[in-house]
């Protein structure tokens, strides 16, 4: 289970508060108190797994967590999963506890190799750093595609055939706008995205929707968050949060073949998760989508209840996905 927030500090008197999400974050005018996420711990060989991780450098300012699940075969070749983690922009490391336990049973469950990225952080560097960060390491593990890098484990076992994106929450928005690059730009070595997994997707926009209503001050609270993530936007219906809006550029251009969205009944952004897939499955796109439900829960549950049913069958939906 991921570890609860610590109790924050009362809030200084000395500095402006321009947004809080407590017990998570305040953040100042002049500087930001984190109370959640920023624990990290050690890449190691998981004893209950056998997964195996290892963390790489791919520029100053980003870098990756590897998995690696135990081989029967050691010259096999898995999937890659390329992952990038949410908080809103602003919160969680790939080498944060919760992920790394997230990651070490899913490896082992799905037998891909997992590429976890670790992107620079909002407000310090304000969207849209985190997409070129994304796109680094991103093109970076692309990069081994012909069978060389400086990566061994993407060298030795990587399938690129069967190369997924995906992320949740604001990793979820992440995941989608480099589906769209890659439509743009490609990838080295003429390598394609099979297939992306949006788990609970952090999208907005000024239109209402059903799922606004299940907590009207998080759906406050989200709208602002992306404003002072993102200074220079024009607003929820800024295309980087809603891409969904009129003029933002047609999912029928995805760079995949197949798409998951995995929604969460109780989440307040459940409806913007399926509006995401209506859209796409009703667009030209030409590939294959399919969208699962969780009954009863809350947006990124699976972090916070990983051996709760529901999560322990989003995995096996996911685990799915990715096998095919």
């Amino acid at each position: 289970m991921a570890a609860a927030p610590t109790a924050p500090p009362a809030a200084s008197a000395d500095d402006e508060i321009v947004y809080e999400s407590m017990p998570c974050i305040r953040i100042y005018k002049n500087r930001v108190e984190r109370y959640f996420g920023s624990e990290f711990v050690a890449a190691s060989t998981d004893d209950a797994t056998g997964v195996a991780s290892h963390d790489s450098t791919i520029s100053p300012n980003v870098s990756a967590r590897l998995y690696l699940p135990r081989l029967d075969d050691p010259a096999a070749k898995l999937p890659v999963l390329v992952y990038y983690h949410g908080g809103g922009f602003c919160l969680g490391s790939a080498f944060n506890p919760t992920f790394h336990a997230y990651f070490n049973s899913f490896a082992a469950l799905a037998k891909v190799v997992v590429v976890s990225v670790e992107y620079r952080l909002a407000p310090e560097h304000p969207v849209p750093a985190v997409y070129a960060d994304s796109w680094e390491a991103l093109a970076w593990v692309a990069s081994h595609g012909a069978g060389a890098g400086d990566e061994p484990w993407l060298v030795d076992h990587a399938d690129f055939s069967r190369l997924y994106l995906g992320g949740e929450s604001a990793g979820s928005n992440i995941a989608h706008h480099m589906a769209m690059r890659v439509a743009e730009e490609g990838l080295a070595h003429g390598a394609k995205i099979r297939g992306l997994v949006m788990i609970h997707p952090y999208f907005l926009g000024t239109n209402k929707v059903g799922s606004d209503e299940l907590g009207p001050e998080v759906r406050e609270s989200l709208g602002s968050l992306w404003r002072v993530m993102c200074p220079t936007t024009t607003g929820e219906d800024d295309p980087l949060i809603n891409p969904l809006v009129d003029g933002a550029p047609g999912l029928e251009s995805l760079a995949c073949g197949r798409v998951l969205v995995c929604i969460a009944e109780a989440d307040v952004l459940r409806d913007r998760g399926r509006a995401y897939f209506d859209r796409l499955t009703g667009s030209g796109w030409p590939g294959e989508a399919q969208i699962w439900q969780a009954p009863g829960k809350g947006h990124t549950f699976h972090l916070l209840e990983p051996h709760c049913d529901e999560a322990v069958e989003q995995d096996k939906v996911i685990s799915d996905f990715l096998s095919r």
